[in-house]
């Protein structure tokens, strides 16, 4: 496998961008500018590049992302905290991110001699991302094999995808992911703020890993109650 990973900088992609370096099979990093909130993720798919020695592109789709309106990461709107099964979750969908993403990854891969496009989608995401959920994955696969047939073979690799954030933290463990590079957090403030949903979801993940995590926070109890809150809704009490 040479594969063209798409890497937000966040703790799921460069995860994967180390597992694929440990098992000589990451070709390069792809990220994309849609106009989100802060720019400090792209800061570290940078960075991670630079670790792993690969080349690293940055696609800016700033005009798409401009028509992508109403989501909480590319509007001003306040970014909601809690976890991701709560209803306010909601404002963080950006309509189709993935699937636009995945279609120019795949064109960059059939370009530039590339077998496969990997992608770090995971469990947790599938009750708010619909391009996400396994189906999504598996049909989009199917779609581009018609799309590049005659033209080019691309795989589509999502290995957490039946999976969860803890599967990824433990690889994190076994891969020697450096942690603190990654940028998670909506906010995109001087620190993780620990309170939006994917920094409740990572910190959750890495305490359920049961590994040391050096992101300082601005708050790391909240996690806590946020989790207890939804288990208490999964049980319906």
């Amino acid at each position: 496998m040479n594969a063209l990973l798409i890497c937000s900088g966040g703790f799921d992609s460069v995860t994967l961008a180390y597992r694929l370096a440990k098992e000589h099979s990451l070709g390069a990093l792809l990220t994309f500018d849609y106009g989100q909130r802060h720019k400090k993720e792209i800061d570290a798919a940078r960075l991670c590049a630079e670790q792993l020695k690969v080349p690293h592109w940055v696609l800016d789709i700033g005009n798409i992302g401009q028509q992508l309106s109403g989501s909480a990461l590319t509007d001003d709107i306040e970014v909601p905290h809690g976890y991701y099964t709560e209803q306010n979750m909601q404002l963080t969908v950006v309509p189709n991110r993935n699937a636009i993403m995945l279609t120019i990854a795949f064109g960059v891969a059939a370009s530039r001699g590339f077998n496969t496009v990997a992608l770090a989608v995971h469990g947790g995401d599938h009750f708010i991302y619909p391009d996400c959920r396994p189906d999504f994955i598996r049909l989009f696969g199917e779609m581009q094999s018609q799309a590049l047939d005659g033209v080019a073979e691309v795989g589509l690799y999502a290995p957490y995808v039946h999976g969860d954030k803890t599967d990824i933290a433990k690889d994190a463990a076994q891969f020697g992911v450096p942690i603190a590079n990654t940028w998670s957090c909506y906010e995109g403030g001087e620190l993780h703020c620990g309170r939006c949903g994917t920094c409740v979801e990572r910190i959750e993940a890495i305490s359920l890993a049961g590994i040391m995590d050096p992101t300082p926070y601005q708050d790391n109890q909240f996690w806590k109650a946020a989790s207890m809150s939804r288990v208490s809704q999964e049980q319906g009490t």
